[in-house]
């Protein structure tokens, strides 16, 4: 967000802070769950009385920790408590990532990684209502309000689908929520009773959380036994055109090595769609080629630093687990 704008909504946020049922964006909302859903204006009303518009929740989206250069960004992630915690979430979490693996073919390592990045296993899940921080960014972040109104209704029928008092969840300032930090929508369509207990906890659970990472990235293309990502040597010039951040791979790895770009790890099929990705590292310009399972943790948070963080988390942690040195 731009300086002044915040500067704006932050001078504005006393009054925000009265009835956000004050606020024309608000009473539109409610309209909206009221004719398409079914819910009761009056209860509605009354709980949006009890929502608070946070000053807290626009200084932090403000800030993403994916404005950071990659040397810089890797090392919020790759860190000794991670790579540890992550051993021993596993170790204690050994059987439902077993499960997770053979039910959905996503690698234990990556599932891991993911609530190690989201929530340091489980430390960190949030401080915020839920529902204010959506209401927030529904309602008082015009950048990115629609979004965030179709999260904050699915949180509602979240709530009612699931019996929860939606002013009890907490999670992060976007609204992300349990071990794995979903968004209500991703909640409502990938969380999985995983345990069989009838309950999709991904607050307290870990083998809900591990079943609906899994879950997630199965149902978002990943490929089973795949590899993520590879250190890659570029020629020194003609290889911008090929570079990408995040979308689907595009290139065989026959046609990159023809125009001089190869893989300094492994040997990946002739045929293998990549993607050339380059970060900024600590002492010059890092190259990888990125695949369909680089693409898939894309898919549950859309930046590349995030991508590799997970997976370079993941190499990490399994070696410390097979007490070697990252694959």
């Amino acid at each position: 967000m731009k300086p002044l704008l915040l500067a704006v909504l932050l001078l504005l946020s006393p009054w925000c802070r009265g009835d956000v049922t004050d606020r024309a964006e608000a009473r539109g909302f409610i309209q909206h769950m009221v004719k398409r859903h079914g819910f009761e204006r009056s209860e509605l009303e009354q709980l949006f009385r009890s929502v608070e518009i946070q000053d807290k929740v626009l200084e932090a989206i403000s800030k993403p920790y994916e404005a950071k250069p990659w040397h810089l960004y890797r090392k919020l992630f790759i860190t000794e408590a991670r790579i540890q915690g992550g051993v021993n979430f596993w170790n204690s979490n050994a059987a439902a990532l077993i499960d997770a693996q053979r039910r959905y073919g996503v690698a234990p390592e990556i599932i891991v990684a993911i609530i190690g990045i989201e929530t340091s296993y489980g430390q960190n899940t949030g401080n915020y209502r839920v529902i204010d921080a959506l209401a927030t960014l529904a309602f008082a972040y015009p950048k990115r309000a629609e979004f965030f109104r179709k999260e904050l209704e699915n949180f509602l029928l979240l709530s009612r689908q699931e019996n929860l008092d939606p002013l009890a969840p907490k999670g992060s300032y976007a609204g992300a929520m349990g071990l794995p930090q979903f968004m209500p929508s991703s909640y409502r369509a990938f969380a999985t009773d995983f345990d069989g207990d009838r309950k999709r906890n991904i607050w307290s659970n870990p083998a809900d959380a591990i079943g609906s990472v899994a879950n997630y990235f199965s149902r978002n293309g990943w490929a089973s036994g795949g590899a993520v990502a590879y250190p890659a040597a570029v020629p020194k010039q003609g290889y911008d055109h090929l570079l990408s951040k995040d979308s689907m791979p595009q290139h065989s790895i026959a046609r990159l090595a023809g125009l001089g770009v190869h893989p300094l790890e492994g040997a990946p099929a002739a045929d293998t769609r990549a993607n050339l990705l380059e970060l900024e590292g600590e002492t010059g310009p890092e190259f990888w080629l990125t695949l369909q399972n680089f693409y898939a943790i894309t898919r549950y948070n859309h930046s590349p630093l995030y991508a590799m963080a997970a997976h370079q988390l993941s190499r990490e942690v399994l070696a410390r687990r097979n007490g070697g040195t990252p694959r």
